[in-house]
């Protein structure tokens, strides 16, 4: 990647609105300056003065990244090439670092400080005793006008994060059978995205399963980890691989036992859906546009209701990424753009079915990056 260019793109629209840009270790950072985020914790993993992380620079004065030696060192972060580095040692004061950091911009009396959305609460105090005279804004919303529209090299970095996801799952369909726990095929899914080359799941490998003596339970992870998969039942797939960075997003529907009529028409009307919201990620159609062109082939046929979710996402270095394919969104899409196509069927108490590929934004429709399982896998 061109981290040059992007900074100095990045400059360029910071321009007449700030004097002034923080971006602590994020996507926003690793996109800007390419300086990489650890595989992500539940629980927050700190060092002492960690509200510095990160990197300053002005619309006219190049990066410096602000770390605590933990964060530097056992991070890797020392080995860094090609920006400057101010390491805070652990008994010294971050603000006096900031302070001097700051005093070296030069800034207005009255600054105006651009400043990501990651960055966290203490932060942003600390920044107000520091420099109280200062007005802020989003520097993420700057960014995005970056970020949305990918690069040729970022697609292709995205279509081998959607290889790796494809032989991933692959492997996992091969292992599955009769009376597996839930955990079972979550822990198979992240081994194989590992074993294939991810650095780790992009988010937390997720399955809706459901059917007549199986019902659909949302966000009760760790009593629906223990529950035994036995035909009759659907196992709807959620997960992606973290390829250089960049996360994917994947979903297939798998049948144990027979689909009966009721279950195969479910899974028939979802490809269905996604087939025609693909056809409609055209350059010049709206966010909108392409939700309802997916979503209408499962209102007409009756499941409107079970589709309890927009049609997708924008997706890249963050697993979700505005723009989103909603209703009310009136973002108009360009070439280059990525999202995630992912109409579903889901019933408390019935069959379910979803599917999801990341596709790219074409002047004649979408490409998808992902094909593999187009029929319904039965086991």
């Amino acid at each position: 990647m061109d981290y040059e260019e992007r900074i100095a793109r990045f400059q360029e629209f910071l321009g007449d609105l700030a004097d002034l840009a923080f971006l602590p270790i994020s996507a926003d950072l690793q996109y800007l300056t390419g300086v990489p985020r650890d595989i992500p914790t539940y629980g927050a993993v700190m060092h002492p003065g960690a509200w510095l992380e990160g990197v300053w620079l002005s619309p006219s004065a190049a990066p410096i990244l602000a770390l605590p030696r933990m964060t530097a060192l056992f991070g890797g972060l020392d080995r860094l090439q090609g920006i400057e580095q101010r390491v805070l040692g652990d008994w010294d004061d971050p603000s006096s670092l900031v302070r001097d950091i700051v005093s070296g911009f030069n800034l207005p009396p009255k600054p105006r400080i651009a400043i990501s959305d990651h960055a966290s609460g203490e932060t942003v105090v600390a920044l107000q005793a520091l420099v109280p005279e200062a007005t802020f804004l989003s520097a993420t919303s700057l960014l995005r006008q970056l970020r949305n529209i990918k690069s040729a090299a970022e697609i292709e970095i995205m279509r081998r994060a959607g290889a790796i996801t494809e032989a991933a799952f692959a492997d996992v369909v091969a292992q599955l059978k009769h009376g597996m726990t839930e955990l079972d095929i979550v822990s198979e899914v992240d081994f194989q995205l590992r074993r294939h080359g991810a650095l780790g799941p992009s988010f937390t490998t997720s399955l809706y399963n459901s059917g007549p003596h199986h019902p659909l339970l949302f966000g009760q992870r760790q009593e629906t980890w223990q529950r035994t998969l036995e035909p009759p039942v659907s196992i709807l797939f959620d997960f992606g691989a973290i390829y250089e960075g960049y996360c994917y997003d994947f979903g297939r529907t798998v049948a144990f036992g027979e689909p009966d009529a009721a279950f195969q028409r479910v899974y028939d009307l979802v490809m269905a859906a996604q087939a025609a919201g693909i056809q409609a990620l055209k350059s010049g159609h709206s966010a909108e546009q392409v939700d309802a062109a997916a979503r209408q082939v499962i209102e007409a046929a009756g499941y409107g209701d079970a589709f309890r979710h927009r049609l997708g996402h924008g997706i890249g270095l963050d697993v979700h990424e505005p723009p989103f394919l909603t209703a009310g969104d009136q973002t108009t899409l360009s070439e280059g753009m990525l999202f995630t196509i992912e109409p579903s069927i889901t019933q408390f108490e019935s069959f379910s079915a979803r599917v999801e590929d990341v596709v790219v934004v074409r002047p004649d429709g979408g490409e998808p990056l992902t094909r593999s399982y187009q029929s319904l896998i039965v086991v």
